[in-house]
């Protein structure tokens, strides 16, 4: 059993108010990725889309290992500084980015991801937080998904991000509720 990465600073500091906690959608996704452990092995790049703490970049990095690359993308300038450390305290490398979703890593990774994670915003809340929150990259970024809880998702899914950057046999492990219909999402 792959141990929970040292996220002990995430409830402290600035990151207390500013970076999404990890809680059981963190390590619903971490179970999933640990029962996959030998599908994912042999990922070169993993990207995670609005990595917060960096807990489940860190956690898939620890189990993978040096041999593939981790980019962490996040429109929270916090959440990325807790990112880096996160991957300081648990000894892996993880690259994060300030961007919004995938469009600042294209057209360079397009195709080339092997591993694409993605716990997205996906509490129903009206259209209106989701936008605010969107906008001002803070904590509610997080979890303010829309009048669906898709919000962001569909914004992806439209733009052919995903398609875009997968690799060949690539994978996608996306966190998503009843409410949000994950049969109807595709």
């Amino acid at each position: 059993m792959q141990p929970t990465p040292d996220i002990a600073h995430v409830q402290r500091g600035v990151y207390a108010d500013a970076v999404y906690d990890p809680a059981e959608d963190t390590f619903a996704l971490m179970d999933a990725l640990e029962e996959d452990a030998k599908e994912i092995a042999n990922a070169t790049l993993c990207v995670e889309i609005g990595s917060g703490s960096g807990c489940v970049s860190a956690f898939v990095a620890q189990m993978v290992g040096t041999s593939a690359a981790y980019i962490c993308t996040d429109i929270n300038r916090v959440a990325t500084e807790c990112t880096v450390e996160t991957a300081a305290r648990n000894k892996v490398s993880l690259e994060p980015v300030l961007t919004s979703t995938l469009d600042a890593l294209l057209p360079r990774t397009s195709g080339q991801v092997d591993l694409l994670l993605f716990n997205p915003p996906y509490v129903v809340t009206s259209d209106e937080e989701e936008s605010a929150a969107q906008a001002h990259a803070a904590l509610g970024g997080a979890w303010a998904g829309g009048t669906y809880g898709t919000a962001l998702l569909q914004r992806i899914l439209d733009q052919g991000l995903i398609e875009q950057s997968l690799a060949p046999g690539g994978r996608l492990y996306l966190v998503a509720i009843k409410q949000n219909d994950p049969d109807g999402a595709a």
